[in-house]
């Protein structure tokens, strides 16, 4: 998705940035986390030895020897399966107002074939900045247009794409929508109307054809026929006519979502939708279409001028109490490192720290197909987890040590080098 010209850029900006970025290096090798209160989310919290080798979790349980691993004394502290953020722009945006330095709105309103993880820079400054409050995983997703890419799961440690790639990738589209985009729009109704009825006509023309792509595909391979007809676009779409992957639906108003619930449920797609910012308002039908919901920021102000002042804040509860899978993300580029108090604020509005916890880890680990892999603390899983001093929803709790597939990474980041040169400045200052 680079050009060379955005590649040359870039490796100009990073032979600056990298030497107020990271400067220590990660470690890899066997570690014992000794005696720390275990939140392993799907198995209780409890006290407990945790052995992290060959990048898992290797051994759980009380009085493990050390053999060669490194011990970390935990007493008092507490471990936590690595946070998942599952929609930001992390890796794909660096500097907001240069533009060769944003990968994430490709031209084109039906690109499903531009892949995020191609344009994922493991460089990026934001990086570990997130990963000093506890994120190892997010979801990288494009943006713009209607279907705009697709978004890749991806640890936050790699030298390149490929090695931050953490197993899933999801086609994504943005929803018709049906009624005003803000307040300077001065359409009428009608003309309102219109352009929506003519979205969703283009919409299910495209979703037709893609049906009928997937027929001529099915039917070729039964017959073991070539069929040399080149098209990328359709070949994305393929998974998710075939039902084998999800459809991320984005869409927020509350007529959007019930006409995407009626959409998705008539085509029997199976889908997960992404924003929903009123889906308080519609919980009870998307609990019973079984939709996922990927929702957030939590940190926002209410959509209409009625609203009470926390709509945003118990959006996420009120779907979770109505029997939606709801999990939580930044939609950010910068401010990843946010999302353990954007789930901090979901529980104390309703969602309870243990459900707002889930939210964050294995919810999301469920509706990207890892969770045998990633999301909980579970013998044999990927060590994805973290150290703290305390609750990771407040502000105040230090994370102590963070792992991402069972590699030590320095909590060190362009903010704290930055606070250290300027603590102790030499020259000082008469």
């Amino acid at each position: 998705m680079f050009s060379k010209y955005s590649l040359f850029i870039l490796s100009v900006l990073f032979t600056f940035s990298l030497t107020a970025q990271q400067v220590k290096k990660s470690v890899y090798g066997a570690f014992l986390l000794k005696n720390g209160t275990v939140h392993s989310v799907t198995k209780g919290t409890f006290i407990s030895d945790v052995l992290i080798k060959d990048g898992i979790i290797s051994e759980i349980g009380n009085n493990l020897s050390a053999g060669n691993a490194k011990v970390i004394d935990c007493t008092g502290k507490h471990i936590y399966p690595g946070f998942i953020d599952s929609g930001t722009r992390l890796g794909l945006a660096e500097i907001g107002a240069v533009s060769v330095t944003n990968d994430y709105n490709e031209l084109g309103d039906f690109i499903p074939h531009m892949k995020a993880l191609t344009a994922v820079n493991p460089n990026s400054v934001s990086i570990p900045v997130t990963r000093v409050n506890g994120v190892t995983t997010v979801l990288a997703k494009p943006e713009g247009g209607r279907f705009p890419g697709t978004a890749a799961l991806i640890d936050l440690h790699g030298y390149t794409p490929e090695q931050m790639y953490a197993g899933f990738e999801g086609v994504l589209m943005n929803y018709p929508s049906t009624g005003k985009r803000g307040r300077w729009d001065r359409r009428s109704d009608e003309d309102i109307k219109k352009d929506a009825d003519k979205a969703v006509k283009k919409l299910d023309e495209i979703w037709d054809l893609a049906v009928q792509y997937a027929a001529i595909d099915s039917a070729g391979k039964v017959e073991k026929k070539t069929w040399n007809n080149y098209n990328p676009q359709m070949d994305a779409l393929l998974p998710v006519v075939r039902g084998e992957s999800s459809l991320f639906v984005e869409v927020n108003s509350k007529s959007d979502i019930e006409s995407a619930i009626e959409w998705v449920t008539t085509r029997k797609i199976k889908a997960v939708f992404t924003g929903v910012a009123e889906g308080w308002r519609l919980a009870d039908q998307l609990a019973k279409a079984k939709i996922d919901v990927i929702t957030g920021p939590v940190l926002s102000i209410p959509g209409r001028d009625n609203d009470r002042y926390d709509a945003a804040y118990t959006n996420a509860s009120k779907m979770q109490k109505a029997g939606v899978n709801v999990a939580l993300r930044t939609n950010d580029a910068e401010n990843v490192r946010n999302l353990p108090f954007n789930a901090g604020f979901a529980a104390a509005y309703g969602m309870g720290i243990e459900e707002a916890l889930k939210s964050i880890t294995i919810i999301p680990a469920k509706i990207f197909g890892v969770d045998s892999k990633l999301g909980s603390i579970e013998k044999s899983k990927i060590a994805n987890l973290f150290v703290s001093d305390g609750d990771p929803f407040e502000t105040k709790t230090k994370i102590e040590h963070l792992f991402i597939r069972g590699w030590n990474v320095p909590l060190e980041s362009r903010h704290t080098l930055l606070y250290d040169e300027f603590l102790q400045r030499d020259p000082g200052l008469k």
